[in-house]
């Protein structure tokens, strides 16, 4: 699926889109603005021309890291597109407006002419280094497939080694080993939570997607590993893993 871009300014929004493969970046248009309502408006009609409702908006952060009020503004008309129903991620856009303008300049495009292409030029740096970086990586999660509690397999180290991809052997209900590669551990409201991918071929759960289950006591001093039929609580503990995996890729 294609992913729309968006390099969101005080008065203009440049847009870009990916190629049909989502290999490459290309400019789509300059929106602009008008308001929050009409410029979601123009977003959507984008996103049902290239049928897509995945859209990554350029975050403009300080030369520290840190966001200022243009950022908080991204987030705001991010925020407002969500409520609309499209996926949101961020790309951090410190200097891909001055690359467009050294672009521009170089191919001698005229001071006046500049302002209606540098914004959609700056999404489409956006866009590229999104796509060089990995691209729109999904990891869906699954609810409710496997089994309602595991338990680790005694078989295996009980300590998980937080430096390297681990695999970890758990035992359902019935008494099967299952096998995973252990992805991740987070916090999310007190609870704690395992982010696995399974390592041979399981029913009900596909290439790629990313089981997600909460870590529990068994009330004997044992750690258990349920899955968790809330939907809410599941969506909630997946943004968290995206939040933490896209920040663990800005890092590098």
């Amino acid at each position: 699926m294609r992913v729309l871009c968006l390099d969101v300014g005080e008065k203009r929004i440049g847009v870009a889109v990916t190629d049909a493969l989502d290999l490459t970046a290309q400019g789509v248009e300059t929106i602009w603005t008008k308001g929050f309502e009409q410029d979601a408006r123009r977003v959507l009609e984008l996103c049902g021309q290239y049928r897509t409702d995945r859209v990554l908006c350029g975050l403009p952060r300080n030369m520290d890291g840190s966001e200022g009020f243009q950022a908080q503004r991204v987030r705001q008309f991010a925020d407002f597109l969500a409520d609309k129903g499209l996926q949101i991620r961020f790309q951090d856009e410190r200097l891909t407006t001055k690359l467009a303008r050294d672009a521009l300049l170089e191919a001698d495009v005229r001071r006046k002419d500049r302002k209606n292409v540098i914004d959609k030029l700056a999404a489409t740096y956006i866009l590229q280094s999104f796509l060089d970086g990995g691209g729109w990586r999904d990891a869906e999660a699954k609810k409710n497939k496997l089994g309602s509690v595991y338990h680790m397999s005694e078989n295996m180290n009980h300590d998980l080694d937080m430096e390297r991809e681990d695999i970890v052997e758990l035992v359902d209900e019935e008494g099967n080993d299952v096998r995973f590669e252990h992805i991740m551990t987070l916090e999310h409201k007190g609870k704690v939570y395992i982010c696995l991918v399974p390592v041979d071929p399981m029913e009900d759960v596909g290439e790629d997607e990313l089981v997600i289950m909460r870590i529990e006591d068994d009330g004997a001093g044992n750690d258990v590993y349920a899955t968790i039929e809330d939907d809410a609580e599941l969506d909630e503990v997946f943004e968290k893993y995206l939040e933490i995996a896209e920040a663990d890729d800005e890092e590098e």
